[in-house]
Formats: structure tokens, sequence, C-alpha cells
């Protein structure tokens, strides 16, 4: 990865984290400011977008860490295991987190059901990216094999140059 690559990827990376936390703040003082009307749950949809925004920082951050693993060239080792964990798993809780907003959101869609089934659709979207959080995990695993094979052949280069 080029430094030029890695800075833009890191100025994007910084906005939405930026983005994020100024909309979590946001949530926050609409729940300590702004009372229910009874129109809507309002109090568990905040909570959820904070909690949906927090698995947004933790993909963000994961994904910080592993460019700079790559950068730096150790990428391919057991720390890196961490990292895309936390990744597939904020993918995950993000997915679950909007099918909650769509249960919460759909008593009152009585009258216009095609709401719901398009919040649906984006939790299917949602999962999709979780399908891709799976490819990412056998991409892990591809991990496991490199880092393993890796830490192989510098163990028989160090019985080498032993021999040598």
């Amino acid at each position: 990865m080029g430094k030029l690559t890695v800075r833009a990827l890191r100025v994007v990376l910084a906005a939405v984290f930026v983005g994020t936390v100024f909309v979590q703040a946001s949530m926050v003082w609409a729940l300590a400011t702004d009372p229910e009307d009874g129109s809507l749950p309002l109090t568990p949809l905040r909570l959820i977008t904070i909690l949906g925004m927090v698995s947004g920082q933790v993909t963000l951050v994961g994904v910080w860490r592993l460019v700079t693993m790559v950068r730096r060239g150790t990428v391919f080792s057991h720390a890196a295991f961490r990292y895309v964990d936390a990744v597939i798993g904020a993918i995950v809780v993000a997915a679950l987190l909007w099918f909650a907003v769509t249960a919460l959101n759909a008593p009152g869609q009585r009258d216009d059901p095609g709401v719901t089934v398009i919040m649906g659709g984006i939790g299917l979207g949602i999962l999709g990216v979780a399908l891709i959080a799976l490819i990412v995990l056998v991409l892990r695993m591809l991990l496991a094999q490199a880092v393993a094979r890796d830490v192989e052949a510098t163990r028989m280069r160090a019985e080498l140059d032993e021999v040598i």
C-alpha cells in the first residue's frame, strides 16, 4: 500500500469516526432533553442508534489497525486476528440492531407496511454485508495458514542457518 493510499483511507476513516461521534452525542443530548411524544418508542431507537454507532466505530478502528499492520508489513501475525474478529462481530451486531429498529418501527406502519418491507430489505442487505463478513472469516483462516507457514519458514530458516 502506498503512502498516499494509506493517508487517504485514514482521512476517510477519521471523518466517518468523527461523524459517528457527532451522531452519538446528538442521541445522548436527545435522550436527556427531548421527551417522547408517544408516536414512536424514541428511547429504544436512540439507544439502538448509539449502539449502532459503536459497532461502526469498532469497525473503523479495526480497519485502521489492519491498514497500519499492512503498511508496516506485520499483518501476517496473530495480532491481526483480533482486529479481523472485531470487524466481523461489529458487522453482525449492526445487522441485528437494524432488525431491532425494524421490529420497533413495524407496529406504527400498519397502514403502510411497505416501509417495514423496505426496512427488512435493508436488514437483508446488512446481512449481505454479514455474508461478506463470513467471506472475511474465510480470509481470516487463510491468514492463519499464512501465519503458520511464515512461522514454520522462520523456524526452518533458523535451523538452516545453524547447519551452515
